[in-house]
């Protein structure tokens, strides 16, 4: 019996009146601790399980970016298989194959039926998940809406076993009640599948599963994906290159980005003895000088024992620090696409007629190394009256909500597209037949919510967006500006060409010139065009564009002499 009982029953023997019970100790009857899971069971909205399209795209989501992690942590060539099979009465079947390295069996109940379970959290490394609330949140939401639980198959070698559960979140202790737990036969020879009932809504186009799946591919141009939708249609996004990115190395938190708070708890739990070897060892970036600067500072011995430093000492450190030039923090924790591989997956999965990229060096918010990377796709099929499409992404995932709400947007908005050749007025999204692709890496995206749908206004963030939007719009512009040049020539030219003929036959009748000579003068008069022409394209335009695109000059050219 707890304390407030044992009172109240005290209360209720020496005085049967209830009125004199103090109010404090009813009150305190009725408060209770919460699990992390009873707290999404009722806001799962921030998860982004709001409604049903959303929730399963999100599942979707979730699925695919922890089998994504996984095979880049294991070094191995995702291929991904996911199929979606329509129950009726808005329920859906969501299957997701992986070839990673699959889970070992202990593992499998907690990484699916326990919230905030993962291996991301505490390091600081570029990861697409970050929380460890995913996918086990994707399974209390199939728990909650289908009664079903999740099925998975996970095999981590072909000496192994595949391993089966059947799994439930137990909400009140947020931890896995498992239904089924055996072994089974499976044709791989390692990977992870994944078989979850939901309530959900399935359309294609804007902010679908489809759309999603798309610019995945985009950005992820090492991964094949093979989707069948629920209309029994598949779709293949094949690999653009058999190159795999880089892994990403764990680093330690930069001094620059601690609080006072967090450092506390830091010298609390260190194993370090002084606070030197604390200083050198628990962050990135600081050598034994650094930290005896530090030291001195503060007005702090390097060798006072960590565990010891009050709340006033740790607040001189933190001064200290911010008064301490340190040098930025390693970059090799993050992994970019790079500007080639960013074009080829966007020309993978979009047709225009022009594209260029821009990768900017590593800067830093709050300590956190961060990479801003741009690319614009421009004309070919693209709707010229719309406003441009926005593509948004944080290390390698598709943002497709929340548009409004994200630092991504307000640096489009904010940069003056009327210098690159879009048209645009005030701050608004610029119109014109143009894609704009925007992608963060960081080892922490700084999301407005735990949905992850949008990027934090930091000013670092956003001024690192714009000068990567302006490096790619000058690129645009020279583009523009050379097609503009070269469709006015082959105006003029064809102005020309429809009198050539008439100056040779004038000529030939008052030199009294032969048939011979007077098509001979027609064919110089041509070729002073060409030469014409020929010394407007060794003019200093884009390069690349000017190879890529001579035949969409031609054709533009052909055009004007049609209508002449």
């Amino acid at each position: 019996m707890s304390e407030e009982n044992r009172k109240l029953d005290s209360y209720s023997k020496n005085d049967g009146n209830k009125s004199t019970f103090p109010k404090a100790l009813e009150l305190a009857k009725k408060q209770r601790e919460i699990s992390i899971a009873e707290f999404f069971e009722k806001n799962r909205h921030l998860l982004g399980f709001d409604n049903k399209k959303k929730a399963l795209l999100t599942t979707v989501k979730e699925a695919v970016d922890n089998a994504l992690d996984a095979c880049e942590e294991a070094d191995i060539l995702p291929e991904l298989v996911v199929e979606l099979f329509d129950m009726g009465n808005d329920r859906y079947r969501i299957v997701i194959e992986d070839n990673g390295p699959g889970i070992v069996k202990n593992q499998i109940p907690k990484i699916f039926a326990k919230l905030l379970y993962g291996s991301k959290f505490h390091r600081l490394k570029q990861a697409r998940g970050q929380q460890g609330i995913g996918i086990s949140a994707a399974v209390l939401y199939g728990q909650l809406t289908t009664g079903r639980p999740v099925k998975i198959i996970s095999k981590i070698s072909p000496n192994d076993p595949a391993h089966f559960y059947e799994l439930r979140i137990d909400t009140q202790k947020n931890k896995p009640e498992i239904v089924t737990d055996k072994t089974t036969e499976w044709e791989k020879d390692n990977g992870t599948r994944i078989e979850l009932d939901l309530e959900g809504s399935y359309s294609k186009g804007y902010q679908s599963v489809d759309e999603y799946l798309k610019d995945t591919a985009i950005v992820n141009p090492h991964v094949t994906i093979i989707y069948t939708n629920p209309k029994a249609e598949q779709i293949i996004f094949p690999r653009a290159t058999e190159k795999k990115p880089k892994e990403p190395k764990e680093i330690k938190p930069h001094p620059y980005g601690v609080e006072l708070g967090i450092l506390m708890k830091m010298l609390k739990w260190t194993e370090y003895r002084t606070l030197q070897g604390f200083l050198t060892n628990e962050f990135s970036r600081v050598g034994p000088g650094t930290a005896k600067q530090i030291c001195e500072n503060s007005a702090i011995l390097p060798s006072t024992k960590p565990k010891s430093i009050s709340r006033e000492n740790a607040e001189k450190l933190i001064v200290s620090i911010r008064n301490t030039k340190i040098v930025a923090p390693p970059t090799d924790c993050i992994v970019p696409i790079g500007s080639d591989l960013l074009e080829k997956g966007l020309k993978k999965e979009v047709n225009a007629e022009f594209y260029c990229s821009a990768t900017r060096p590593p800067s830093v918010y709050r300590g956190n190394p961060f990479v801003v990377e741009a690319a614009i796709a421009y004309g070919g099929t693209l709707s010229g009256d719309k406003t441009v499409e926005i593509l948004r992404f944080a290390n390698r995932v598709p943002l497709l909500y929340q548009q409004g709400a994200c630092a991504v947007t307000e640096s489009i908005q904010k940069t003056s597209w009327r210098n690159y050749g879009l048209q645009q007025s005030g701050n608004n999204i610029p119109v014109g037949p143009a894609v704009v692709l925007i992608h963060i890496a960081s080892v922490w995206v700084p999301f407005t919510s735990e949905a992850k749908e949008a990027i934090a206004h930091y000013s670092e963030i956003k001024k690192e967006i714009k000068l990567a939007l302006q490096e790619c719009g000058r690129k645009l512009s020279s583009y523009v500006s050379k097609k503009r040049k070269v469709k006015d020539e082959f105006k003029k030219r064809s102005y020309i060409e429809k009198y050539i003929p008439h100056v040779a036959d004038a000529l030939k009748s008052l030199l009294d010139l032969t048939d011979i000579k007077r098509t001979q003068i027609e064919k110089e008069l041509r070729n002073l065009l060409e030469k014409t022409r020929g010394k407007l394209n060794t003019m200093d335009f884009d390069e690349k564009a000017n190879e890529e695109y001579d035949e969409e000059f031609a054709s533009i050219g052909r055009e004007e002499r049609d209508e002449s």
